[in-house]
């Protein structure tokens, strides 16, 4: 009787006990197969398998096949989908506009210093994804933005209106920044922005870089300019119900993997957007070169006109704390 007893309870506890099983995560991001980012998230996903002894399986999902980045994030807040690295979707809480501020950073050191880790902006979007219960594991450094047309420039050194309409997302950063450097802007969605430029309902696009408009543009760009209109910052993110379902030592492994895949993008990005403005010069765009003081003209105007109106967009109080620590970074 005593050993029944004994393999019975046993039998009960084995039955609440939680089994390491394998987990298969769904992984978004916005750009076609084959792109940067897809070879390096596969690159992740395999390393992740081998720190987890396949248990924790990841599946690439590229080009937004499971849907918008602002969707994503949504279905990630829900646990609908499980990841994700792309932009950060400003339509939970504006105050994600912070990732994009336009000339927050000016060269690749200060942006490493507000969006590597520690930085004042990492920081904040930690705590904005947390509050959606999502969690951020990596940023995922980009590119310093710039403008793209499907015609010459005008006048590409100058902040006067030049009378150019260009696409812009939808929002409020990019349309004030696009405004602020002489341009007309358009907020016009992600997916109807190539037919726009093609069909001349506008004349180029802002809110992108060279890797963006190489990847998305290239047969409608004819001139680049790299006016470091803002620093471009990804984020891989996961759902929290995801993360809580893996043991903790596959958590561990995830977390290790994705700080490996953030070191290692900072130091190929700098050198991965001058190859992307070289791509699009190979295809017969002209790549305008600005100088130092043309730069520092475009960003005084935006910190200028641009700063205090997405500020009391985001909360003044809270947006220029952020503000007071970068400057203090930098």
């Amino acid at each position: 009787m005593k050993h029944y007893l004994f393999t019975a309870a046993t039998t009960a506890l084995m039955a609440f006990a939680p089994l390491a099983e394998a987990q298969d995560l769904k992984l978004s991001h916005v750009r076609p197969q084959d792109a940067t980012i897809d070879v390096e998230v596969r690159a992740f996903a395999a390393a992740v398998a081998a720190a987890t002894d396949d248990k924790v399986k990841i599946e690439i999902f590229p080009a937004s096949a499971l849907g918008d980045y602002t969707t994503v994030q949504e279905r990630i807040s829900v646990g609908a989908v499980d990841m994700a690295v792309q932009p950060a979707g400003t339509a939970a809480d504006r105050r994600m506009q912070v990732a994009s501020f336009p000339y927050l950073a000016e060269n690749w050191a200060q942006a490493r210093a507000v969006y590597g880790a520690g930085g004042a902006v990492r920081e904040a979007m930690v705590e904005l994804y947390a509050a959606q219960d999502i969690t951020m594991l990596a940023a995922y450094p980009v590119y310093f933005g710039g403008i793209a047309l499907n015609r010459e420039a005008v006048t590409p050194g100058s902040t006067e209106a030049n009378g150019i309409k260009v696409r812009v997302p939808g929002i409020k950063s990019f349309q004030l920044t696009g405004e602020a450097l002489g341009y007309i802007p358009a907020p016009i969605p992600f997916s109807e922005a190539f037919t726009a430029v093609q069909t001349g309902v506008v004349e180029g696009v802002i809110g992108s870089g060279a890797e963006g408009y190489y990847a998305s543009f290239r047969d409608v760009t004819k001139t680049y300019i790299p006016a470091n209109t803002h620093f471009e910052v990804w984020f891989m993110i996961i759902s929290n119900d995801s993360l809580s379902k893996l043991d903790e030592a596959d958590q561990v492994a995830l977390r290790t993997e994705a700080e490996a895949f953030e070191a290692k993008r900072w130091e190929v990005a700098e050198t991965d957007q001058a190859a992307n403005e070289q791509k699009l010069v190979d295809l017969g765009a002209t790549r305008v070169t600005l100088s130092d003081a043309e730069l520092a003209a475009m960003s005084a105007k935006v910190r200028e006109t641009v700063w205090p109106q997405i500020l009391e967009d985001i909360g003044a109080e809270w947006g220029q704390a952020i503000l007071d620590k970068v400057a203090a970074s930098n």
